[in-house]
């Protein structure tokens, strides 16, 4: 018997546009990657995933989960800039979960 793969579905808001993503879990190894191939971002990710160069600083609404938790570098990535909110997040840092079924994600310019 094939296991169903469901589908994951959020909303992403680049300059002020609302852009529908429907994909599946694992199918990009973070939000960074799928941002970055998905609407051919560039200069975004720049240091390739690892949470140092803050090129990939996305807002958060609606994450659950464990994706919602800060953790590895991004908290003191973040904070050398200036970020304490909780819901600015290094897109490299979350990865492709249900946990982001019906989130919003707005990429900043930094």
């Amino acid at each position: 018997m094939e296991k169903e793969i469901k589908t994951i579905s959020f909303t992403v808001i680049e300059n002020g546009t609302q852009i529908p993503i429907i994909t599946r879990h694992g199918s990009y190894p973070n939000l960074m990657y799928l941002l970055k191939e998905e609407l051919q971002l560039e200069s975004f990710g720049e240091c390739g995933g690892v949470g140092r160069c803050a090129t990939c600083v996305v807002k958060t609404t609606g994450i659950t989960g464990n994706s919602a938790l800060k953790e590895r570098n991004e908290p003191v990535t973040l904070s050398k800039l200036g970020f304490d909110e909780a819901a600015i997040r290094l897109s490299c840092q979350i990865y492709i979960t249900s946990d982001l079924n019906g989130a919003e994600i707005t990429i900043l310019e930094i």
